[in-house]
């Protein structure tokens, strides 16, 4: 085994570097560019870039913002949002979506984005985007430390109800994810990551491994 020198911390003293280097450590993220609609029917679209699948049946997505934003803050009033694929093509217009607007100011305006209406959800999505999901909200939950006390974040959950895939994407059935060349966030201030045919490998399954539903042993 080799022997290496490591940066040992406790979160609860200090990481003691000139950046937290928990974004990167845990990266690259999935971005969850999120669509979303307050009571008053003002849209807003935002990035985040904690954001995964949780579920397969049914499918359950969700995002978590640290603090209570716009995005929360409409899911929590219509049970209702859009998860928007960013691509590299989008990357400086999701960039835009990030700008702290005023509430009700339209993020689709802003970034030059078509805002394509839903058809399970009163939410439009990014018609620029090639692939794209609609949620009902099933949970919103704050978090909590280890002494229970709630702090300022908050996870998102749901369920999906409608899926668009951009066809040229499909290939004998099996969604192609390279080659929608899909940018992922890589810790640091601006780092990203893109996904592409060329940096794609395959590890083969090992029998009787768990199925793709599951993902771990326990």
């Amino acid at each position: 085994m080799t022997v290496r020198d490591f940066h040992y911390y406790e979160p609860a003293e200090g990481h003691g570097l000139s950046h937290n280097p928990l974004n990167a450590l845990v990266a690259p993220r999935p971005i969850g560019w999120i669509s979303s609609r307050d009571a008053e029917g003002r849209v807003n679209l935002a990035p985040y870039s904690f954001f995964n699948a949780f579920n397969y049946d049914p499918p359950i997505i969700g995002f978590s913002s640290i603090a209570w934003k716009d995005s929360v803050q409409n899911a929590s009033e219509t049970r209702e949002f859009t998860w928007n694929l960013v691509t590299r093509e989008l990357g400086d217009q999701m960039n835009q979506t990030s700008s702290p607007l005023p509430r009700g100011e339209d993020e689709f305006q802003f970034a030059g984005l078509t805002a394509v209406a839903g058809r399970k959800v009163n939410v439009p999505r990014v018609g620029e985007s090639r692939a794209a999901m609609e949620c009902k909200v099933i949970d919103i939950v704050q978090f909590r430390n280890t002494a229970g006390q709630k702090v300022g974040g908050w996870l998102v959950l749901g369920e999906v109800v409608a899926v668009y895939i951009d066809k040229t994407l499909l290939k004998d059935g099996v969604y192609q994810t390279a080659e929608a060349y899909p940018i992922m966030r890589s810790g640091g201030l601006n780092d990203y990551v893109q996904v592409s045919p060329d940096n794609v490998f395959q590890i083969a399954r090992l029998a009787g491994a768990s199925s793709p539903s599951s993902h771990g042993k326990g």
